[in-house]
């Protein structure tokens, strides 16, 4: 009891200041990512946008991601003495991610909880890539995202680029896909580019120089994108858009811009996704001799063949997926000898 008397003696002698902590768990969505920073536009009256770090570590099905957090990702933060940590991804309605351009083994967050994607392309001013185009494609197949090809620069296409874009839209829409033509200087197709984004969250992407912020500009010019021109030594585009970033559409819907791509690698690992995300091909695998496992190169009785035979599956889409096949063996020979090199 004594002792006690002491020690409480000695506490109260003491001037002891306790330093008041103010804690706010808030919920809002990523808006632009920086690698390192993550703004994150809060889903309250105020509408307040915060600069936030990661507290902690995240994972994505235990995939290889150098960026933990997309723009599009609802997430749940800890504010602290001013200080903002996203502590929570809530759960994805789907994501997409692409093979990182610095680190080919590893995956890359693009966007989240997406409604659609739009891919802007050119038939020339840079050159179309076909096999770009379908790689596109298969990265929005996992969640089966709808996808939208946007033929920009009309106003510069000749005879033979009509005749190119014709076959493009020859072979898309026939499996599904929406294709529209764009031009900013003829301001045409600009009212069904702005139909098509209203009152939905959708990615934009495309690879570097095809007009992609110009579009947006003219639609919504008050955003202010920054343009670039092609480059006259290489004929391919300069990076504009540094970082993804989600806009707000005066019209209604949301808008995640994203720099421009000069490559894009697939990064499924598994042949049989990649047979499985033609959706053409998929189709007709069931006639295959070997059904669902069949990959549709030297395989007896495969449907597929038959069909890219008789002109009914893309001969051009079906020698790009060929392509893919033999770069993801190649990635996954390297996977399983890299301890040995």
């Amino acid at each position: 009891m004594q002792a006690f008397i002491l020690y409480s003696s000695y506490f109260y002698s003491k001037q002891i200041t306790f330093k008041k902590v103010f804690v706010s768990n808030k919920i809002g969505t990523v808006v632009k990512s920086t690698g390192s920073w993550y703004s994150v536009r809060l889903e309250n009256e105020t509408k307040e946008l915060l600069e936030c770090r990661i507290l902690g570590k995240f994972r994505l099905d235990d995939l290889p991601l150098t960026n933990p957090v997309a723009v599009g990702d609802r997430v749940e933060i800890d504010q602290t003495d001013g200080k903002a940590m996203i502590k929570k991804i809530l759960p994805r309605s789907n994501y997409v991610v692409r093979q990182s351009p610095r680190r080919k083994h590893d995956l890359h967050l693009l966007a989240s909880n997406i409604d659609q994607a739009v891919l802007i392309v050119t038939v020339d001013f840079p050159h179309i890539k076909p096999g770009f185009i379908d790689r596109f494609l298969l990265m929005n197949a996992k969640f089966d995202i709808p996808v939208t090809l946007v033929f920009n620069k009309f106003d510069l296409y000749q005879s033979h680029h009509l005749d190119v874009l014709e076959e493009m839209k020859s072979i898309y829409t026939k499996i599904g896909y929406s294709v529209l033509t764009t031009s900013v200087v003829q301001k045409t197709g600009l009212d069904a580019f702005k139909e098509l984004l209203k009152d939905k969250c959708s990615l934009l992407s495309g690879q570097s120089g095809v007009g992609k912020s110009s579009l947006v500009n003219a639609i919504q010019p008050h955003l202010e994108l920054r343009t670039g021109e092609i480059s006259d030594y290489s004929g391919k585009g300069q990076h504009t858009t540094t970082f993804a970033e989600m806009f707000e559409l005066d019209f209604g819907g949301r808008m995640i811009d994203t720099p421009g791509i000069k490559m894009l690698a697939f990064s499924d690992k598994d042949p049989r996704n990649i047979a499985h995300s033609y959706r053409e091909m998929f189709a007709y695998s069931e006639n295959c001799r070997f059904g669902g496992s069949c990959l549709h190169r030297s395989e007896p009785g495969c449907a597929v063949k038959l069909a890219v035979e008789t002109g009914e599956i893309s001969a051009l889409r079906y020698n790009n997926y060929l392509g893919l096949l033999e770069e993801t063996e190649d990635q996954n020979y390297w996977e399983r000898h890299k301890e040995d090199i």
